[in-house]
């Protein structure tokens, strides 16, 4: 085992070498040009629509609500990486990773926002009247590469069993052994038993269960760590200034270098927001909604919930609390430096706030993996790909904690770049359309 996860290790320093990362980034700040950085221009505006109801949505096509829509992405977005991946970037790359997650974050909300404008503009209904829609879709249908599309639901379909699954149920089992002291079995049982109730319902049911979800644990997160930052407001300036001069400088005790800050808070910010991967566009595709950029402004805010909002509160009490040079990593990690900044209860907000963000993003995964098994394989196969992941999601807790992070790296990086491809070569499409919305609004037309 220990020879493949070096040889994991290998594969991934080139996946998330310099090129990647550059594409990455580069493909954000492309778009963000050619928006005329819609992602500060419009972000009210965005924020507005997400949490608003809309008149007549159910008369739209579609699935879920656009709210649904979002907070299915935002269920699979919003998990272990706000808490186990920020930790992980903070231990490996020093606390300047957090500085590159922000980045990450400011040109991935003009990812996010074309990937789900081609995605509700190139959507099909399927045989059982529902929405399917993604990346694979804008290739074939938009780009006319097909075979690209299937490299993309192939790489998606494998990545849902990492990312998805077993990431988070291994980031839970191992949260709940370090504050309650049960074992990892134990918590797969329970993980397994509640993934399989709800998924079996299909993209209605976990919308339902998301938007429960996702705002409560959210809030109740959030709430805690502001708590923290508030009653220890003196360190936070410090901490501050600690993440913005180690990201150029690199933290040599702990990262050992730039290249290493950048490398680890770029892939955990692409890991957390998954902006530029082709995943919450899946989701964004099955939205009820009037026209594809009222529903991609939508998206757009879910990489600045997740990063701006959630991740950074992460970061930046794991970096007052200076507890990432003692060993500890992961979710483990959070939850000491938590307790340490709020004793009594504050390992406990992150543990009960982990089990709820990986159960969420557990079902939103498995949405995204059976719409790319069923674009590879045909609709037939999805019953056989939910058992596949349900098993997957007891094998999580069991398995390296090393390991797993680094297969889900892998793939993230893989799948990745046929996605960035088709967003790179219809970001001319991405402008028409935005504009397109604009005009609409400003003539009536459009709410």
């Amino acid at each position: 085992m220990e020879a493949f996860n070096n040889f994991i290790n290998v594969i991934n320093g080139i996946v998330w070498g310099p090129y990647m990362l550059f594409f990455l980034v580069g493909t954000g700040v492309l778009l963000s040009i050619r928006l005329a950085f819609l992602q500060f221009r419009m972000l009210p505006f965005a924020l507005k629509q997400a949490f608003s109801r809309h008149p007549n949505s159910h008369e739209h096509e579609g699935d879920v609500s656009q709210f649904g829509a979002l907070m299915t992405a935002l269920s699979a977005t919003i998990g272990t990486g706000n808490i186990a991946g920020v930790a992980t970037a903070v231990v490996v790359g020093g606390a300047g990773a957090v500085f590159w997650m922000w980045i990450t974050a400011i040109f991935g909300m003009a990812t996010k926002y074309a990937e789900a404008i081609l995605a509700v503009k190139y959507r099909v209904v399927n045989a059982k009247g529902e929405m399917n829609g993604g990346p694979m879709y804008y290739l074939e249908k938009g780009c006319n590469m097909k075979w690209l599309g299937l490299i993309f639901a192939f790489l998606g379909t494998i990545a849902s069993f990492g990312i998805g699954s077993s990431v988070q149920s291994n980031s839970v089992a191992d949260s709940v052994r370090t504050s309650l002291g049960i074992d990892p079995w134990i918590t797969g049982v329970v993980l397994t038993v509640f993934t399989a109730i709800v998924i079996l319902g299909g993209i209605k049911s976990i919308a339902r269960a998301a938007s429960f979800i996702v705002p409560i644990m959210a809030i109740v997160y959030v709430i805690g760590g502001l708590i923290i930052i508030f009653a220890n407001i003196d360190l936070v300036g410090p901490a501050i200034s600690k993440i913005f001069s180690t990201a150029f400088s690199g933290d040599a005790l702990i990262g050992g270098g730039i290249g290493v800050a950048i490398r680890y808070g770029v892939a955990r910010g692409v890991f957390s927001n998954e902006a530029g991967m082709g995943s919450a566009p899946i989701a964004a595709a099955a939205a009820k909604t009037d026209h594809p950029g009222r529903q991609a402004l939508i998206s757009m805010t879910g990489t600045f919930l997740d990063t701006i909002v959630v991740c950074s509160i992460t970061g930046i009490v794991l970096v007052m609390g200076d507890l990432y040079a003692g060993g500890d990593k992961g979710a483990a990690l959070t939850v000491l430096t938590f307790n340490k900044m709020l004793p009594g209860i504050g390992g406990a907000i992150v543990t009960f706030g982990l089990i709820f963000f990986a159960y969420s993003t557990i079902l939103g995964w498995c949405y995204y993996g059976e719409k790319c098994a069923s674009y590879v394989f045909g609709e037939g196969f999805v019953p056989i790909y939910r058992i596949i992941y349900v098993a997957s999601v007891m094998a999580g807790t069991v398995l390296s904690l090393d390991l797993v992070w680094n297969l889900a790296d892998t793939f993230n990086g893989l799948m990745a770049i046929p996605n960035l491809i088709g967003l790179v070569l219809l970001s001319g499409v991405v402008v028409k359309e935005t504009k397109d919305f604009i005009e609409k609004r400003k003539s009536g037309e459009l709410p």
